[in-house]
């Protein structure tokens, strides 16, 4: 069975989601309606995720939302959903060296916002997305439903189509196939895509802890010896305790027996590694772990396909801007084809492709390079160097305007 479609998104997590909700939308605005296939080898919920206070009640999976990341959100429908069912601001971000006094404090005061940013679990994002999709014309769920391959090469009685195989048997023909499932993308290997990856040795260990004290809607962040430990606020409408989630990104080794520990231990040493600046850790859900690595497609598009967010580009969490990167890649990406659409143009024009991956790739590079920057810079160093760098982040912690243009880009709010 051959279903047509003019574009296949595969992938129906934050990033593919929104890509379809965006095309959708707009295209129907613009009165030329696109035919969309999404894809997703888990399944799809009908409903919102019970959102329960409990510490086990939260998902481990968060994302720290910038203003920009919420602008367009906001722009396809979905964050009023969102804000209905749960999002943490945070108003302050405090990072400070464990090898130290070096210190940098951002304030959203200091550059006239509300807040910084929101901690938004990662299935809330998704179910808003979904429920969303639900209501769009044009847009065809294929949930449940993995890929069994791809054809990319057109030929003379389909110039402009290209083919994905289901694991049914099904066929879905598109002019543009679109992967956005994730950094480990099935769908880029098909497309014989290269990469560049390496390991950071390391891997993030990540849960929801309770405090004693509150977290006072700041994000915190140590640099330690064996890697970054962040505090993200979670904000509770009719409960009294204080929780967060936390990303604790260490060497392979440390990881291992952090995990390896029962809740008792683990929340001593947890709270030793945090220098008990929210108090004593009452508290711990259960604890997920995954490696860390960073992996750049060394193109994003080839005629009829593309990647978009984690399946072109993954980075170290350290800095909290994966998500968010990705959310401008589906801006640039969803902005780039409608053009070409209003103008009557074969959307798997690789002429068309190039100018998403012109505009995208560049910051992305540039992200990446600032963070593995960051990684390199807080690595055990002798002596002379880590005083000099708890100098220059007092330095730099004492310089506002600069400060505030730097937070302000982080944010997405460039003016």
């Amino acid at each position: 069975m051959k279903m047509s479609y003019d574009i296949a998104i595969v992938g129906a997590g934050i990033a593919g989601s929104a890509l379809a909700c965006s095309l959708a939308m707009t295209a129907d605005a613009m009165d030329k309606p696109l035919r969309i296939a999404l894809i997703e080898a888990q399944a799809i919920s009908d409903s919102y995720p019970c959102c329960e206070e409990g510490i086990n009640d939260f998902d481990a999976r968060v994302s720290a939302l910038t203003a920009g990341s919420q602008q367009f959100l906001e722009s396809i429908g979905v964050w009023s959903d969102m804000a209905r069912q749960r999002v943490s601001r945070f108003d302050k971000m405090i990072v400070w060296d464990a090898e130290g006094t070096g210190h940098i404090e951002f304030d959203a005061t200091d550059i006239r916002a509300s807040e910084l940013g929101h901690i938004v679990e990662n299935r809330v994002t998704v179910a808003a997305l979904h429920q969303r999709i639900k209501i769009l014309s044009g847009v065809d769920v294929f949930s449940e439903r993995s890929v069994a391959g791809i054809d990319l090469l057109a030929t003379d009685a389909r110039p402009n189509k290209s083919c994905l195989t289901l694991d049914d048997g099904r066929i879905l023909e598109a002019q543009l196939i679109v992967a956005a499932d994730g950094a480990n993308s099935p769908l880029r290997t098909m497309a014989e895509m290269q990469v560049r990856e390496w390991s950071y040795q390391q891997s993030a260990l990540v849960c929801v802890v309770e405090t004693s004290q509150c977290h006072e809607h700041t994000a915190w962040q140590r640099f330690t010896a064996h890697g970054p430990l962040a505090f993200l606020p979670l904000s509770l409408s009719q409960s009294d305790k204080n929780y967060c989630s936390i990303v604790w990104s260490q060497t392979d080794k440390e990881n291992a027996l952090s995990m390896a520990m029962d809740d008792d231990d683990f929340s001593r040493a947890l709270g030793r590694a945090f220098e008990h600046r929210l108090g004593e850790i009452k508290g711990v859900s259960k604890r997920f772990s995954f490696p860390l690595q960073q992996r750049h497609a060394v193109d994003y598009v080839r005629p009829n396909f593309a990647l978009v967010a984690d399946a072109a580009h993954a980075i170290h969490p350290l800095a909290g801007q994966g998500i968010n990167l990705g959310l401008a890649d589906v801006k640039a990406f969803s902005e780039v084809i409608l053009a070409g659409h209003q103008r009557g143009q074969s959307l798997g024009h690789i002429g068309l492709l190039k100018r998403y991956q012109r505009q995208r790739k560049a910051d992305n590079l540039a992200m990446m390079a600032a963070i593995e920057g960051l990684k390199r810079l807080f690595e055990p160093l002798p002596l002379p160097l880590r005083w000099a760098r708890n100098v220059g982040m007092n330095i730099f912690h004492a310089q506002s305007q600069l400060k505030n243009k730097v937070i302000r880009h982080a944010m997405g709010i460039d003016s």
